[in-house]
């Protein structure tokens, strides 16, 4: 049977709680950090705040990235995906669709609720 060390999923997930210091919102899912921070992005949140990994329901280990609540919106779209970069060294850390799509105004603020980020145990 596989396994994994919690240490070997920690340090993978640390990295989001250490380095993701904003989200974006954006109108796809972005592939590239100049994606999710230029070419799709409808807003931004800054000082993001992400908890320290601990055990995922069914096995393996996740974090909690917060509610957002007082995003900006910087272009008027639909906002179907969200984006956590690492804007210090230009990295698209992580990126999944919304649960629920958000049409936004330019000018405008967003709020996202909290969400999860997760590995399951190998199989």
């Amino acid at each position: 049977m596989p396994y994994l060390d919690n240490r070997v999923y920690d340090n993978g997930l640390t990295v989001l709680d250490t380095e993701a210091n904003a989200v974006h919102i954006c109108s796809a899912e972005p592939t590239t950090y100049t994606a999710a921070t230029s070419t799709l992005t409808l807003g931004n949140a800054t000082g993001v705040s992400i908890g320290a990994p601990a055990d995922r329901a069914g096995g393996g280990r996740e974090v909690v990235v917060a509610a957002t609540a007082d995003g900006n919106v910087t272009a008027t779209g639909t906002a179907t995906h969200y984006a956590l970069v690492d804007t210090v060294n230009s990295r698209l850390l992580a990126a999944s669709a919304l649960t629920t799509s958000q049409v936004v105004t330019n000018g405008n603020t967003f709020t996202l609720a909290s969400f999860t980020i997760g590995i399951p145990d190998p199989v």
